[in-house]
């Protein structure tokens, strides 16, 4: 059992500056470097709920080590590209992607709740407009002209910094469509910043003709507290599918016990362990990076330990795959 995180004071904003953080969290530029470089090109950005959860004056923290602008993003790998996933070959039209048989992938915002560093879309061109409301609602009639979708994936960004306006909009467009079944969402929000969680965004997904299932993106156990807890509750009470989906992460989440953790905390808050994916290589995270070798040993090490519903399948995303694969 993981003991739960003890409440602290929560500093009344989200940090944007990585000195105004390490002085809440107690530390030092010698403790924890940062690269101002680093931010021009991907800017920094932590809501205070979960910074609320790193522990104070523990340069490694794993939660810290997610959102740090680290000097080493300044490295140039061979292997290492700024669309790793070659989205733009997928791209049908600004915005919309269209990668996998019978879905089809919206991306409605730019805006995070959290930049994290090993972000495989921290590079993506979203100057682009795919996702204003004229493109957006153009990609909402080729949908429509797809009698093949059954399902649509609304992505960004983190779909959730749409206002509940623009969601309940969204949602009764998407719901219009007599072909589609489901629509997914990804989101960090309920994870990062619970109290984006509104009573109006919860009427808006139980009352939708369509199923909603919600992947979050949870990489270790530290990231559940009281406060998501809770929300995960209203979540499930509201009738949305809850699965989790993390990132295996030098220094983070890299040994068979973190991963087991986490995987207990899922279960016992009735969330779906789903997917251990590899690090997509995007410029700026490789020091991220953990060999397939390495992975595989400790993927086997995790099997012996969990029973087979709690473990998630570890997988690496292929730009010309027809799924994720497998290791």
């Amino acid at each position: 059992m993981i003991p739960r995180n003890q409440p602290r004071d929560q500093p009344e904003k989200n940090f944007t500056d990585p000195l105004q953080l390490l002085q809440y969290l107690e530390l030092d530029t010698e403790q924890s470097p940062f690269s101002e470089n680093a931010m021009e090109s991907f800017r920094f950005k932590v809501p205070a709920a979960f910074a609320q959860k790193m522990q104070p004056g523990k340069a490694d923290d794993p939660l810290l080590l997610q959102v740090f602008p680290a000097p080493e993003e300044l490295n140039r790998h061979k292997d290492y590209q700024n669309d790793p996933l070659a989205e733009a070959r997928f791209l049908s039209q600004p915005g919309l992607l269209q990668k996998y048989h019978g879905r089809a992938l919206l991306l409605v915002t730019p805006s995070c709740a959290i930049h994290c560093r090993y972000c495989f879309r921290r590079h993506y061109p979203y100057e682009d407009k795919g996702h204003s409301q004229t493109q957006l609602e153009n990609n909402i009639r080729l949908i429509e002209q797809d009698s093949s979708i059954s399902e649509v994936i609304l992505s960004g960004g983190d779909p959730l910094s749409l206002s509940d306006t623009r969601l309940e909009h969204l949602f009764e467009q998407l719901q219009a469509i007599k072909h589609l079944q489901r629509i997914r969402i990804h989101s960090r929000y309920p994870v990062v910043e619970p109290e984006r969680v509104t009573t109006a965004l919860l009427n808006t997904l139980k009352q939708s003709r369509l199923q909603v299932v919600m992947i979050l993106h949870i990489n270790h156990a530290h990231e559940i507290g009281v406060d998501n807890q809770h929300v995960f509750r209203q979540l499930q009470d509201h009738n949305i599918l809850l699965f989790n989906q993390s990132v295996l992460l030098k220094g983070i989440n890299d040994s068979p016990q973190a991963l087991a953790d986490l995987s207990e905390r899922l279960i016992q808050n009735h969330i779906i362990p789903y997917y251990l994916h590899m690090l997509d290589k995007v410029h700026g995270s490789a020091h991220f990076e953990i060999s397939e070798h390495t992975a595989l040993g400790i993927y086997k090490q995790l099997r012996s330990q969990l029973p087979g519903y709690m473990l998630p399948r570890l997988v690496r995303e292929i730009p010309d795959a027809s799924a994720k694969m497998p290791l």
